[in-house]
């Protein structure tokens, strides 16, 4: 009988999940930024990177920490935000942060970085008719 050694796995990954909540909320708090967009998106919660991103724009000088902390994502995490970014612009609540994020993407990736990027074709064409 398995059962309660998979019932140990999923009460050991619910604690994880509660643990990792918990860094991202004090990493928010904190204003460390770049880990909490790092930990949103390891997540896979758009909505809460759309909340770092947020913050981070309502701080002083927010555009240009806002380009401080996305040209220092990895290119997956990067391929996530895009990814994020397109629901975002969808909607006129966010698209400013939409517009802000791919305004950083387009401003410091080369051409030839973004068309290496998965999705690249699907998301500029999701893009087009909303921006």
């Amino acid at each position: 009988d398995v059962t309660e050694i998979e019932e140990k796995e999923a009460q050991a990954k619910q604690e994880e999940q509660i643990m990792k909540e918990q860094e991202l909320s004090n990493l928010l708090h904190e204003k460390r930024y770049l880990r909490a967009l790092g930990l949103a998106i390891s997540l896979d919660r758009p909505h809460t990177v759309l909340t770092v991103v947020k913050a981070i724009l309502k701080e002083p000088e927010g555009r240009r920490h806002l380009e401080e902390n996305i040209v220092r994502l990895r290119k997956d995490q990067k391929e996530a935000v895009l990814a994020f970014l397109v629901t975002w612009n969808t909607n006129s609540r966010n698209c400013h942060e939409a517009q802000a994020v791919m305004e950083t993407l387009l401003k410091h990736e080369a051409p030839d970085n973004l068309l290496q990027f998965s999705g690249i074709k699907s998301a500029v064409e999701s893009l087009l008719p909303y921006t």
